[in-house]
């Protein structure tokens, strides 16, 4: 069965712990809402929810949609690191598939604290202690978050294997910086020099901290529904189907196989990308555009060969020739990813498909990629999850946006004003 993204929304990503930011019903709703809003149905249309965090007590995901509605549905709480909100999405997808519901919502949202992340229950094993023991036998040791040390670790394994340079991973954030400014949702809008970027302060490895992504709060949320619930609201030209959507986790070779960069998920991410392509006949020489999980840019480089944007190995050559940027082969992070636009963790899934879904659509403005056909989306989270999810427009011959259809949140948030309050 063909499952469709009807409607997409999210919140702005901003900086977490400070006075007046929205709590995480307040953001989840406005996420929602503008979902709903992309999508013309009512909530009351909405069959089941799946709704990722990473940080919060448990039934946070029904708290959040008390905001916009208390009508019943199953309500699927899903927290799996990084890749929460694409986990969200992956299950929803799994369910419509089966013929269980026809519309359902796929939310996640993050509320965060200040500074690197950290181990919230001391008091019992911790989910990476695996991946962190293996890290530090094998690799680099820094005084750096743990996050930073296993990313940055792959980095240093790729540059002993094939030679690719610091600069190659200044490159990438130098360009996702870039991005950013065209972006009104990201938490970063500042154009940096290469310069800028290569001196800002040393993390580990050859990662400087504006190659790093920064903690955010925020929300983003996608309508899902099959074929059959977007023929009977007329939603052909705004639909875009999930053509392919796999989810993979740690195997053997994790561990076993001795690499610094499959610890950070490369193998992980490589075997859910060839699921994808064998899973749509679709080849990576195919894709316009890609959403990718730059947490660090040493990931987004690694993971330009796990997908098969270039060959192993020539991940420097790719970068150096701008095939990662406009004019080049794909457009990897349009919306800044990660780095600039931010990292609410439960909401990075479902933001990389509501920018993906507007690339589509042609909705994307000033970041907007020309001459579309298929789109990519990778999010990942350690200990582990992959999530790899191949798109594409359901009517590509025409489309006719609403008045009121916009992924500006700017003029969103004045649309929003003139509504009555409950």
């Amino acid at each position: 069965m063909n499952v469709y993204v009807v409607g997409v929304g999210m919140t702005k990503f901003i900086k977490p712990g400070r006075d007046g930011n929205p709590d995480y019903p307040q953001m989840a709703a406005q996420a929602t809402k503008r979902a709903l809003r992309d999508a013309n149905i009512p909530y009351s249309s909405v069959q089941v929810a799946s709704i990722g965090y990473v940080y919060g007590d448990s039934t946070c995901g029904q708290r959040a949609l008390y905001e916009v509605g208390m009508s019943g549905i199953p309500v699927y709480n899903v927290n799996n690191n990084c890749s929460t909100g694409s986990s969200a999405l992956h299950m929803v997808t799994q369910l419509l598939k089966g013929g269980l519901y026809d519309c359902a919502l796929a939310l996640g949202f993050e509320k965060m604290e200040k500074g690197s992340l950290n181990m919230k229950f001391p008091d019992r094993t911790q989910p990476l202690d695996k991946i962190v023991l293996k890290t530090m036998e094998m690799g680099e040791q820094s005084t750096a978050p743990f996050a930073p040390q296993i990313f940055g670790n792959a980095g240093i394994e790729h540059m002993k294997k094939y030679g690719t340079k610091p600069e190659h991973f200044a490159l990438i954030a130098y360009k996702n910086h870039l991005h950013s400014t065209r972006n009104p949702y990201s938490q970063f809008r500042d154009k940096y020099t290469l310069q800028e970027i290569i001196t800002s302060a040393k993390i580990h490895g050859p990662l400087t901290k504006l190659q790093c992504c920064p903690t955010s709060d925020g929300a983003a949320a996608a309508i899902v529904c099959t074929e059959k619930f977007v023929l009977q609201h007329n939603l052909q030209d705004q639909a875009v189907q999930i053509l392919g959507i796999t989810m993979t986790t740690d195997s053997e070779k994790t561990f076993t196989d001795q690499s610094l960069m499959n610890l950070a998920g490369y193998e992980m991410s490589k075997r859910a990308a060839q699921q994808v392509y064998q899973q749509t006949g679709v080849k990576p020489s195919q894709i316009g555009v890609c959403e990718l999980h730059d947490c660090f840019s040493a990931n987004e480089l690694i993971t330009y060969e796990a997908l098969g944007l270039c060959e192993e190995g020539k991940a420097g050559d790719f970068i150096d020739k701008g095939y990662n940027t406009y004019g080049g082969r794909v457009v990897v992070n349009p919306s800044g990813g990660l780095i600039s636009k931010g990292h609410p963790l439960g909401a990075t899934g479902l933001a990389q498909c509501a920018e993906l879904c507007w690339q589509l659509r042609g909705m994307a403005e000033e970041r907007q990629v020309p001459g579309l056909q298929y789109a990519l989306q990778h999010n990942i989270g350690l200990g582990g999850a992959c999530i790899v999810a191949l798109y594409k427009k359901y009517n590509t011959k025409s489309g006719r946006p609403r008045k009121d259809q916009t992924s500006n949140p700017d003029i969103l948030e004045k649309l929003e004003q003139q509504e009555p309050k409950l």
